[in-house]
């Protein structure tokens, strides 16, 4: 017994729970979060079956952009967005596309970098009424016209990124009126007879404006005229001045990165790829997705036809009992025709 207390306690002192030098342990990946570098990411999960399909969409946006606006009639507002910012990084953003999938409840619009221009942010701004942030950065085609548009119908703009290339620069430069509160002349003869809406203009709810390249003389004239509009707010655990500021007024992100963070990129990435040649044969067989819709649906109605057909006689006999039920007149005629049915039966 004591020669194996012994060879145990002589085993126990040679056991080296160190591991050697020249092994390195196991690193973890880390990806660090882009705004918090001390913020561990939080887990993927597999996507949901609605980012697939709208994810499929997006791969073959162009060839239903010509039906969009009928197809995008009965999409959800989460889907419309995630269209339109699928849409915005396949350069086919335009005034027709935003048009057709501008949706009441939006609170966020990001066409930066796209084709629309003052037509289809005016018709857009008509729409989503609840806009509160919105990128316009690098729209050549939108002008201060524009954007005077939209300060008049979106009362609840609170951010505004702009800039970044120099017609944009520019249409900046000339929206600081636009952009500046002011209070309007008008004719009445007491205070009770104005309205809220008469009396001021302009944009009274703008609060942020992300305008990274701006001139200083542009700043300076910004920080005089309008002293409640912060130009590129810098992230901060304190917030500014008291209010925190927003996730969409920082300068690293992209506005509409939320709505397509569970969509695969490959949607829009892969686009750049040459596609392979198509044999003449194969192409001119090929039919378009919306064509494959239209023949579902009609496949679909077709095979729906019989039940409905068989619902229609149930509710019309449902119909003639309830009749028959409710009027003694009634029931007597459908008696009668009965009777005079099964005689002229026999005398046949």
């Amino acid at each position: 017994m004591d020669k194996v207390a012994k060879a145990l306690a002589s085993s126990l002192q040679n056991l080296d729970l160190n591991p050697p030098s020249n092994v390195k342990p196991k690193s973890s990946i880390t990806i660090a979060h882009p705004q918090f570098p001390g913020l561990l990411p939080k887990k993927t999960k597999p996507p949901s079956l609605v980012s697939l399909c709208v994810g499929v969409i997006g791969r073959h946006l162009e060839d239903i952009i010509v039906d969009l606006s009928e197809i995008a009639v009965n999409l959800p507002a989460d889907i419309k967005i995630a269209v339109a910012a699928i849409a915005r990084r396949r350069k086919l953003l335009n005034d027709d596309v935003l048009i057709a999938l501008a949706d009441t409840s939006w609170e966020i619009l990001d066409v930066s970098g796209s084709d629309v221009s003052d037509f289809g942010l005016t018709k857009a701004a008509e729409v989503c009424r609840f806009i509160k942030a919105l990128d316009i950065s690098r729209c050549t085609k939108i002008t201060a016209n524009g954007i005077s548009e939209l300060v008049k119908h979106c009362r609840l703009l609170e951010t505004l990124r702009c800039g970044g290339c120099p017609r944009s620069d520019n249409t900046a430069r000339r929206c600081l009126g636009i952009f500046k509160p002011r209070f309007d002349y008008v004719e009445e003869e007491s205070w009770e007879e104005l309205d809220t809406k008469e009396i001021a203009s302009g944009a009274q709810s703008l609060r942020w404006l992300v305008w990274s390249n701006i001139d200083k003389n542009s700043l300076e004239d910004f920080s005089t005229e309008c002293p409640r509009v912060v130009v590129n707010p810098k992230s901060s655990p304190f917030g500014f001045m008291g209010t925190e500021v927003p996730q969409e007024a920082l300068q690293n992100i992209i506005l509409d990165d939320e709505v397509v963070k569970d969509i695969d990129p490959r949607t829009w990435t892969m686009h750049g790829i040459a596609p392979k040649p198509i044999s003449p044969s194969s192409s001119s067989t090929e039919l378009s997705v919306a064509e494959k819709f239209r023949l579902a649906f009609v496949e679909r109605d077709n095979r729906l036809a019989p039940k409905r057909a068989k619902n229609a006689r149930q509710h019309q006999r449902r119909a003639v009992r309830e009749l028959m039920l409710m009027s003694t007149r009634a029931k007597a005629m459908v008696l009668a025709f009965q009777v005079s049915k099964s005689l002229h039966g026999r005398s046949s």
